[in-house]
C-alpha cells in the first residue's frame, strides 16, 4: 500500500476523473466529454475517491433515492493499483453508507472478469430469468 493514499467522499476535478474513466477504454462505448462526465458525476449519491499523492488513483459512487434503490457505478482502480485492497476499502465505504441509509435494494454493474471481486461482499449474478433488462438503442 502507498504511504500517501487519501481517501475523500467528495467528487475529485473534472479532469482527474476524466483520466481515471479513460484508463477503463469504457468511454469507447459512451463517448462523454470532460463536462459531460462531470456533470453526471455531480448527481450522484454518494462517492468515494481515493488518491496517492494527489493522484486519482480509484473511484467508486452510488446513484440512489436514499431510500428503496441504490446502484453502484464507476468502481475505477488504475490498473497500478490493482491487487492492494483498494478497491475493497471503496466499496465497503459505499456499502456502509448504504447499510446507514438503511437501503432496501443495492445493485451494481460489474465489468467482465470481475464478477468474483463482488461475490466476496455478497452481491450475485441474476439468474437468466430473474427481472433486469437494459434498453438497447435502435439503429
Amino acid at each position: 500500500m502507498h504511504m500517501a493514499i487519501e481517501i475523500k467522499m467528495e467528487i475529485p476535478s473534472a479532469q482527474q476523473s476524466w483520466e481515471l474513466f479513460q484508463s477503463t477504454g469504457w468511454n469507447d462505448k459512451y463517448q462523454l466529454s470532460v463536462e459531460e462526465l462531470h456533470r453526471a458525476l455531480q448527481s450522484s449519491w454518494y462517492v468515494v475517491s481515493v488518491y496517492d499523492a494527489g493522484q486519482l488513483v480509484a473511484f467508486g459512487r452510488i446513484v440512489s433515492d436514499g431510500i428503496l434503490h441504490a446502484m453502484i457505478y464507476e468502481m475505477i482502480v488504475l490498473p497500478a493499483y490493482q491487487g492492494q485492497g483498494i478497491g475493497r476499502q471503496v466499496l465497503q465505504r459505499l456499502l456502509e453508507r448504504c447499510e446507514q441509509a438503511r437501503i432496501r435494494d443495492i445493485q451494481l454493474f460489474c465489468a467482465r472478469g470481475k464478477r468474483g471481486f463482488y461475490e466476496k461482499f455478497g452481491f450475485a449474478a441474476r439468474p437468466d430469468d430473474a427481472p433486469g433488462m437494459y434498453f438497447v438503442q435502435k439503429g
